[in-house]
Parts: C-alpha cells; structure tokens; sequence
C-alpha cells in the first residue's frame, strides 16, 4: 500500500498558491490510517519518551491513535482560547499566514519527555512553537514525528536548527 495515495493535493487551498494535503482518504481507510500509526511507532520506537503531544488539529488524530498504541499519556496543544485552564502561548508563522498556540501550564510533569506529533511538516514553525511550549512547562521536546514532510519547505533544517529531531513516515516535494 502506499500511503501517498491517500494524500491527495487540493490547489490553492486554504489560499491561492498553496498545495494543500487532504488526510480524509487516509482516515477514511482503515487499513491505510492503521498502517500510518503502525509506521510513525516504529520511528517512536528509537525514542526514550514518557509522553506524546498532538497539536491542533489535524496532529490531534494522529497523536491519540499512536498514544493508544503505544501506551503513552497525550496531551493537546491547542489553539488560543481553548483550554480552561492557566496557558502558556507562543505564537508563530505558517506559509501563508500566522497563529499561536497554547498548552495547558499543569499539562505536563516537570522533566517529561515528550514526542511531538503532527500530521505535515512544511516550514516547522507550528512544531516550533509547540516545542517552546512544552519546554515553558518544564518538560523537554526531544522529537516529532510527522506523516509527512514537504521537503521543499525546509521545515526539517528550520527544527533542527532549533534543537529538534524531526522524522517523517513520508516525504514528498
């Protein structure tokens, strides 16, 4: 099976100029979405970590399904004005525009390490400023994991320049 024909590209979407990857298919096969969390374990599997973290939202899906299968504690980083409790936030750029994000202050034991998972890396700085984050909460970003990389980006040279490993299940243009 190959998983990149689950991920069809949609134009100019969320604006013109942007090659959007759709993960419906992928969710929406069993054995597709099963073979994903199966390949993102296995990359998790050379990590010493006692936690996985999903960012919102689309990482969200991914993070809760390795989370269960590996058998470690998930925590959400949201976007702003979602989570009812003390946050830190750190906002950010995307390609084609900017956002925050926020994590709970309590989310995470002190010296917690954690996996960051989403589902694309294109220019890194979502999984940037999650990793700042986690380490505002006292707790250490040792890796993310993504299902796919847009290499053309550059995303994967932008994390390692900030410190973090960055592994993907698959890589394309």
């Amino acid at each position: 099976m190959q998983l990149l024909d689950y991920l069809p590209t949609v134009a100019d979407f969320p604006k013109p100029g942007i090659q959007f990857r759709d993960i419906s298919p992928l969710l929406g096969d069993p054995a597709a979405f099963a073979q994903a969390i199966g390949c993102m374990a296995a990359i998790a599997q050379q990590f010493d970590y006692s936690h996985i973290v999903g960012v919102e939202s689309r990482g969200f899906v991914f993070a809760s399904a390795l989370a269960l299968h590996t058998q470690k504690g998930l925590v959400l980083v949201r976007k702003p004005n979602k989570l009812p409790l003390a946050s830190h936030r750190e906002s950010y750029g995307l390609e084609y525009g900017s956002d925050a994000l926020e994590i709970q202050s309590t989310s995470l034991p002190a010296g917690s390490r954690v996996l960051l998972i989403d589902d694309v890396l294109a220019t890194g700085g979502t999984l940037i400023a999650a990793a700042k984050l986690i380490n505002q909460v006292g707790a250490v970003a040792i890796a993310s994991i993504c299902l796919l990389e847009i290499e053309s980006l550059g995303g994967k040279a932008k994390l390692g320049s900030n410190g973090l490993v960055s592994h993907a299940v698959l890589k394309t243009a």
